[in-house]
């Protein structure tokens, strides 16, 4: 994405968290593409037949953010750093549910591997991921928002520091730390 485009989306962000409805018109089109990327980042982690769609999880997750009350945009990092919460929000409590349909079910391990960072996480595995996340959120938040970012948003290295407004080499240290630290508690017996 061009600087000129990123600088377009912060300010209609900026106008939006103002109250300039006429913004948010504007706004969708231009971060439309880039949540579907993000929602199917998400989906390709799913089991098959999930009967949520990419383009339903975009949706669902859109109006979440626009309920959003009192929000002080800071950038375009900033926005989909809260949709991918937002969208990790609503397929864990999606798995919640199911989970608790079913009653139960044998959690997986899960590979810390860097290609494939919890690529077999699904449905109970995401459940365990999740509360993995929330335990290392409450000891470290910026390392909990790293991974979130990363692995849930897919955010690349540079997005992610510039939504935590940090650096790049600081991003892949903490990157590196939690990720032995998520596969550790994932792996406890």
């Amino acid at each position: 994405m061009s600087i000129d485009a990123a600088h377009q989306i912060t300010q209609l962000l900026t106008d939006w968290s103002n109250g300039n409805q006429a913004a948010l018109a504007k706004l969708i089109p231009l971060v439309e593409k880039e949540l579907h990327r993000l929602a199917h980042h998400y989906m390709r982690r799913e089991k098959p037949g999930q009967t949520l769609q990419t383009t339903a999880l975009v949706h669902e997750a859109f109006l979440k953010l626009v309920d959003q009350k009192h929000v002080n945009w800071k950038n375009r990092g900033h926005f989909f750093a809260l949709s991918a919460q937002l969208m990790r929000r609503i397929l864990v409590d999606r798995a919640r549910s199911r989970k608790y349909a079913k009653r139960g079910g044998g959690a997986q391990q899960i590979s810390l591997d860097e290609t494939q960072l919890f690529s077999n996480a699904r449905g109970a595995d995401l459940i365990s991921l999740d509360e993995a996340l929330e335990r290392l959120s409450a000891i470290d938040e910026r390392k909990g928002k790293v991974v979130e970012l990363r692995f849930f948003g897919g955010l690349s290295v540079e997005e992610t520091a510039e939504a935590l407004g940090v650096s790049g080499v600081t991003v892949m240290r903490e990157w590196s730390m939690a990720k032995a630290w998520l596969y550790n508690a994932l792996n406890e017996t």
